[in-house]
């Protein structure tokens, strides 16, 4: 696990100390070793993290025989020593034993359709001196990030983070304030843009071929849900042990210490459960929880660990992990609102005191059906079978006296944002779902000025959602997750908390294989009789504690509306309202007020809008100011 920078120009030559700013503004990525390669016009950088072969053979940027090929790689290659031994056999030599030299030989025999034969998490650079181009690729999930940016001349700089691209001054940090709207919906900023006008992220599952000026991007992977798996029930849970183990297996390969994040939820136990049964000493678990009982799941991590005998340590989270927000801020390098960062990058940083990777759970909610909207999206669908006087004459009317305040969680609460939106068309009604800050509540915080310049309606679900309307409704909404919500919020999250504390983490739910096979489960064994995750469950009973297995979803949330209220109520007041947030002429002052009055007087529950008005301020403090 690594990171890499670098550039290519038209006719200027490179610039050497450009390219090592670039890269050492990444040493958090790899602090194990510094790597450059400068031919003229073109210039890769690259930090190590070593994870795999630890000899200098695994030094980057690394080239193939005659140097006439270089590249600087992120990630990890599962399938590395497999496609080896093929291209042993078609004539290649090997001068060390990394992943990253059979990527090199691989592009020698497919250019970019190498991709299409990797198993892992990528990000990538591949400098093609004879022809003269640039390839730039990522896996097919989105696992590991990569921005570029066209320079004045036609060339292109990239990194895998904006502290990297925002070293080279050649690239245009101008704010790109048009996608706030966005990051007020949806709390990210959606692929391929970014907050900055001259900075873009390179989508999952993408190559960009760069010659001459000219860059070329093309899609090489779309996650296929059709057709339906014949497979009987118990077979489907055979195979899924299989292909799950055997992801695993491969996620357990490295020359460094390893361990895995432990949550209590049903995904990071079943890894947790098929590492030890793949290892021959106890496997090293980590967690981390809350003093505030209804966000705290150490106790269902706890029975997990012991089931399996592991080497567990914890870790509790209390307000002044907030004390830990610029930094993160600065790590993410625009807008991001997703709360669990905060504990994410607590429990990696423990982590990190004891191995160099950690494997984790990330994926299964995606692939087998786990997020309760996805119960609401079936149930909308019997619900809309109702007759429409019963459904408007009598439920909603009714759905009205549930109280609007309540538990984050709470079912009440619940229930009423359900029937709210039960009558809408399945993209209104997810769209509602998942959305941060409303359109209404936008109107009434936003100034005149930011409504004009900020789009009044984001319609990138929606055409999500739209282009996948062939499949049921269960199918199209994890379709949906798997292309915006999965990539976007939840790995952007992940490989930032991580590798800002030099830890490399590996996702066994991600592997395409494991994707794949879910994606053409019939959605009768995802979810059935009001069960989410069937298969998974059934396919892991008996081996996980029935507590873990059957309990309801709880996530990585964190219990901030509650802080707001009380440790943190002037921190964030005064950070809101201070004359540097009131001068960006994005709210208005006496809006962004009533929504504090309202929150701390436990009228409304205002915690998500106002974790991410803080977090853009925080943005614009320590990457614009």
């Amino acid at each position: 696990m690594c990171g890499l920078a670098g550039s290519v120009n038209r006719v200027a030559p490179c610039d050497r100390e450009v390219l090592t700013a670039m890269t050492r503004a990444l040493r958090h990525r790899g602090p194990d070793d510094e790597g450059f390669y400068v031919n003229d016009t073109v210039g890769l950088g690259h930090r190590r993290l070593s994870i795999i072969d630890l000899s200098p053979g695994g030094h980057q940027p690394l080239s193939n025989e005659d140097g006439s090929i270089w590249i600087t790689f992120n990630g990890e290659i599962y399938n590395f020593q497999a496609l080896r031994e093929e291209l042993l056999a078609r004539g290649h030599s090997f001068r060390g034993n990394s992943d990253t030299e059979v990527i090199v030989h691989l592009y020698e025999e497919l250019g970019p359709n190498c991709v299409e034969r990797l198993r892992g998490m990528f990000a990538f650079a591949i400098w093609d001196d004879r022809q003269r181009r640039l390839l730039l690729a990522r896996d097919r999930v989105g696992k590991k990030p990569l921005l570029y940016a066209t320079l004045s001349d036609g060339g292109l700089a990239f990194a895998s983070e904006f502290q990297g691209m925002l070293a080279h001054p050649g690239v245009d940090r101008t704010v790109n304030r048009s996608t706030f709207g966005s990051y007020l919906t949806y709390g990210y900023i959606p692929s391929p843009e970014t907050a900055f006008a001259g900075i873009r992220k390179l989508p999952p599952a993408h190559w960009l071929l760069w010659k001459e000026g000219r860059a070329t991007i093309e899609r090489y992977w779309q996650l296929d849900y059709t057709p339906k798996t014949t497979l009987s029930e118990p077979e489907a849970c055979e195979a899924l042990l299989t292909e799950l183990r055997e992801a695993v297996r491969l996620r357990m390969i490295a020359d460094v210490p390893l361990g895995a994040f432990l949550s209590g939820g049903i995904d990071s136990s079943a890894v947790v459960a098929l590492m030890s049964q793949l290892s021959d000493r106890p496997v090293k678990t980590f967690s981390i929880g809350f003093e505030e009982a209804a966000f705290n799941e150490l106790d269902y991590a706890r029975k997990v660990a012991i089931r399996f005998d592991t080497e567990h340590h914890e870790l509790i989270v209390r307000p002044k992990a907030l004390d830990i927000l610029p930094t993160l801020a600065r790590h993410y390098g625009e807008p991001y609102a997703d709360s669990s960062a905060v504990p994410s990058y607590y429990v990696a940083q423990a982590t990190r005191a004891h191995v160099t990777v950690a494997l984790n759970g990330d994926g299964g909610d995606e692939s087998f059906a786990g997020y309760e909207r996805y119960l609401g999206t079936c149930l909308a669908e019997t619900y809309h079978r109702l007759p429409a006087s019963l459904r408007q004459g009598v439920v909603e009317p009714l759905s009205r006296l549930l109280p609007e305040c309540g538990p984050t969680r709470g079912r009440v609460r619940q229930a009423r944002r359900f029937l709210q939106v039960a009558s809408t068309s399945l993209e209104e009604r997810y769209q509602r779902w998942v959305t941060w800050i409303n359109p209404a509540l936008q109107a009434e915080l936003l100034t005149e000025e930011a409504r004009a310049e900020l789009p009044g309606s984001d319609a990138y679900l929606d055409r999500l959602l739209r282009a996948h309307a062939d499949l049921p409704p269960l199918d199209r909404v994890l379709c949906v997750d798997v292309n915006s919500y999965l990539p976007s919020d939840l790995l952007v999250k992940m490989d930032i908390a991580t590798m800002a504390n030099s830890l490399e983490a590996r996702s066994p739910f991600l592997d395409h294989h494991v994707m794949e096979f879910a994606a053409r489960l019939p959605v009768r064994l995802k979810l059935r009789g009001g069960q989410l995750k069937y298969l998974l469950k059934r396919a892991f009973r008996g081996l996980l504690p029935d507590a873990n297995l059957f309990r309801r979803k709880q996530g990585f949330g964190v219990p901030v509306g509650e802080w707001f209220r009380a440790e943190l109520k002037d921190f964030v007041r005064d950070l809101l309202l201070s004359s540097r947030a009131r001068q960006r002429g994005l709210f208005r002052p006496q809006a962004v007020q009533r929504l504090l009055d309202r929150h701390q007087r436990r009228e409304q529950d205002h915690t998500y809008p106002l974790w991410a008005l803080l977090m853009l301020e925080l943005w614009h403090v320590e990457m614009v100011d």
